[in-house]
């Protein structure tokens, strides 16, 4: 059921938005303790954390605009799911490759080390990959569950992909430095 500001009283807005922001603040929790979790290797590499703002943010920035998209485009009615999930999946890569040797190439400049540099441009690489394609997903399921995707798919779509991005974030640097 799509939402029409216009008509709507802000009771039924804040009854319609509020559960996708509350979504949101559980996620954002989580990720709180999720990066807790990894203390030791924060500690240990200090500079990792300068980048999580930007890895995380560049999955995010990605993924907004291929849900302003398919959400623009299913209000429409004009979406043609697997020709998007393609185009989407190679934008994914071209942009994650683009950003991920640009960032690497940043991060050795800046700090002088391989590890840091790898991490964090296979980080943004994989990040910026697949955040279409859950852009792209949970817009679609949430339409076809009836719900309006211009309400729940900002919220939702940005928690889903800050904490895969923390976890891939992590998970590189486990793999690279440790």
């Amino acid at each position: 059921m799509l939402e029409d500001d216009n008509k709507e009283p802000v009771t039924l807005m804040v009854k319609h938005r509020l559960p996708w922001l509350i979504i949101g603040l559980g996620g954002g929790i989580l990720a709180t303790i999720l990066a807790s979790r990894y203390e030791h290797l924060l500690a240990a590499n200090i500079q990792l954390s300068f980048f999580i703002p930007v890895i995380v943010y560049m999955a995010d920035a990605v993924g907004t605009q291929t849900e302003s998209v398919i959400v623009r485009n299913l209000a429409r009615r004009k979406v043609h799911f697997l020709t998007y999930l393609f185009k989407e999946f190679l934008l994914g890569i071209i942009l994650g490759i683009g950003f991920g040797l640009a960032m690497g190439l940043f991060a050795f400049l800046w700090f002088q080390s391989w590890q840091i540099a790898l991490t964090v441009g296979f980080a943004m690489f994989a990040t910026m990959s697949i955040a279409p394609l859950i852009a792209l997903v949970i817009p679609e399921v949430l339409w076809k569950e009836h719900a309006d995707p211009a309400i729940g798919s900002g919220p939702f779509v940005t928690v889903v992909q800050d904490l895969l991005s923390l976890l891939i974030y992590f998970f590189v640097a486990t793999m690279i430095i440790f």
